[in-house]
């Protein structure tokens, strides 16, 4: 089979598009032709040599990639057999194996992809839309809910857009870029602004006004930096700050205690053992992957993808870095 191999830590250009064996699945576990790979930021940070999350750097070479979309082609040992053949999606953890025509993984992370769910898509819902699942917990948006999202045209952002217009919510989108702010505005968003551009501060500050109320009410912020600040800026009294990340150097927003308490404003961090704690359930991960899959099926959001070859993984890394993507990356083998 033919995967995408990491040799040394360092820039995109060390993703090397190459043969290797095909893998054989142990027992508990299926063999998948991949029809959809998922890239996360993770990886990129994992590929400069970064750990991240990870209590230590995989050792190379290694096939980066933490979740698939494919059909099921062989089982190893104690599967049942009716897994051949089937429509599935998985993450397969830390593990490394996603980029890559073929992978392996525990048979107990499967989950089987209804009728007319695309291989992507999929791909979204299990890693993204887990992602938005776990962030919406913190929490309840009505029509009330004044919304804004930074960043709103990536995997995130466009599924908490969708999320946010099912609940009744007014949402405000910002995204980088004239190309960017039509496919917000495309996915619901009441007013869709670039902030790439000279006042879009006073732009969405006039908006918020002319709606009468004290601001917005909640902002899902996966942006940080100086945008981040003054999105955080906009809140009004009784609001909440949602931080789950952050795309430049500068990191994320924090709020010191006597800012919280001076504007009446909250703070809340979903990631980590908080959404796990949250999400409950013997597997935490799986509960979340699940309310996605679920949600998708009532029509709450559909996640939007960018898809890219697998040969061109380099490629898809840098235009991930560069927050050249709408939606969630996804390389098609």
């Amino acid at each position: 089979m033919h995967a995408v191999r990491l040799h040394a830590f360092g820039p995109a250009e060390n993703l090397t598009y190459e043969k290797v064996e095909d893998p054989r699945p142990a027992a508990g576990q299926v063999r998948i032709a991949v029809a959809a790979a998922g890239v996360h930021l993770i990886d990129t940070a994992i590929r400069e040599g970064d750990k991240g999350p990870l209590p230590e750097l995989p050792a190379l070479p290694t096939v980066p990639g933490r979740e698939v979309a494919g059909t099921v082609e062989s089982v190893g040992e104690g599967v049942p057999s009716k897994w051949l053949g089937k429509r599935v999606v998985a993450h397969i953890g830390f593990a490394p194996g996603g980029y890559a025509e073929l992978t392996v993984t525990d048979a107990a992370r499967l989950h089987e992809l209804p009728e007319g769910l695309d291989f992507a898509e999929a791909v979204g819902l299990i890693g993204t839309g887990r992602t938005t699942m776990g962030v919406l917990q913190f929490v309840e948006l009505d029509e009330e809910s004044v919304v804004v999202i930074p960043a709103a045209a990536g995997g995130i952002g466009t599924l908490l857009v969708q999320y946010a217009k099912h609940a009744g919510a007014t949402v405000v989108g910002l995204a980088g870029g004239p190309a960017k702010v039509a496919r917000v505005r495309d996915n619901g968003a009441d007013l869709a602004v670039d902030y790439t551009a000279a006042g879009w501060q006073d732009e969405v500050r006039g908006y918020l006004k002319g709606l009468g109320g004290g601001g917005a009410t909640v902002v899902f912020d996966g942006v940080g930096g100086a945008v981040g600040r003054e999105v955080v800026e906009m809140l009004g009294a009784g609001g909440t700050h949602v931080t789950f990340g952050w795309s430049g150097k500068e990191g994320p927003v924090t709020l010191g205690d006597d800012e919280l308490a001076e504007r009446g404003i909250t703070q809340v961090n979903p990631l980590g053992p908080a959404m796990m704690q949250r999400a409950g359930g013997e597997n935490p991960v799986r509960v979340l992957e699940l309310a996605a899959l679920e949600a998708y099926a009532g029509g709450y959001f559909t996640p939007a993808v960018q898809r890219f070859p697998l040969r061109e993984a380099a490629a898809a890394h840098r235009a991930l870095e560069s927050r050249g993507t709408s939606g969630k990356v996804v390389l098609i083998p």
